[in-house]
């Protein structure tokens, strides 16, 4: 069942790079394991896919350590506490949702040295929501450019996940949104936009999304 849905996520994703004229796989589908047994990410990496996102790094861990045979890319998507952060910069590959200058220094001084510098994207609350995480778009810049200048970590590009919607077109405003205050920090390269889920998958394509983190639609319902 988690073959046959990967294949039917991954046509979905194909089928909008088509509709908005996107370049041939330049948006990465990023696994959603949070919850799920390591045995259900075995599945889905037997069928193609490379690339997992985590949430809670206590449980991260735990599954690395069940599944260090396959050559996974681990993303830590969470909130990130503190006396987290020498795991994460150990045991990640990508980090989505660093929020400020003092979890971003601790990733830098606590990667490891014979690691390559770790991928970090900085996390926007879009919608302004006190529920999520994540700085405003004012703050952005200023933090983009005291990130970019650490050692050890990249500076990729940003997350969001934003108040759901229904509409498509209400859907696609926040990136779009987004993607202008980003094209003003040309300077900084970012590559990756890390937007879209299962609901609205295909608005964050169209504006320009890189990574879409799918987790129900994959694995099921969260355990």
């Amino acid at each position: 069942m988690i073959s046959s849905r990967l294949k039917e996520i991954l046509s979905q994703i194909k089928e909008a790079e088509i509709s908005y004229h996107r370049e041939p796989g330049s948006v990465l589908l990023l696994a959603v394991s949070k919850t799920k047994p390591s045995a259900d990410i075995a599945l889905a990496y037997q069928a193609g896919q490379r690339h997992f996102g985590e949430n809670y790094c206590q449980e991260a861990l735990i599954k690395q350590r069940e599944l260090g045979a396959f050559a996974i890319t681990w993303h830590f998507i969470g909130p990130i506490q503190s006396n987290k952060t020498k795991a994460i910069a150990c045991h990640f590959d990508w980090v989505h949702s660093v929020d400020s200058l003092a979890i971003a220094q601790r990733l830098s001084k606590q990667r490891p040295a014979n690691l390559t510098p770790l991928n970090v994207c900085l996390q926007i609350n879009m919608s302004n929501e006190l529920s999520k995480s994540g700085i405003s778009l004012d703050e952005f810049p200023e933090l983009c450019e005291q990130v970019a200048a650490l050692p050890n970590i990249k500076l990729r590009g940003v997350m969001t996940i934003p108040a759901p919607e229904d509409d498509f077109e209400k859907q696609r405003q926040p990136y779009k949104k987004l993607c202008e205050a980003i094209n003003q920090l040309d300077r900084f390269k970012l590559d990756t936009l890390s937007f879209g889920m299962s609901g609205d998958l295909v608005a964050a394509i169209a504006e320009g999304s890189t990574i879409v983190r799918v987790g129900s639609a994959l694995f099921g319902a969260r355990n």
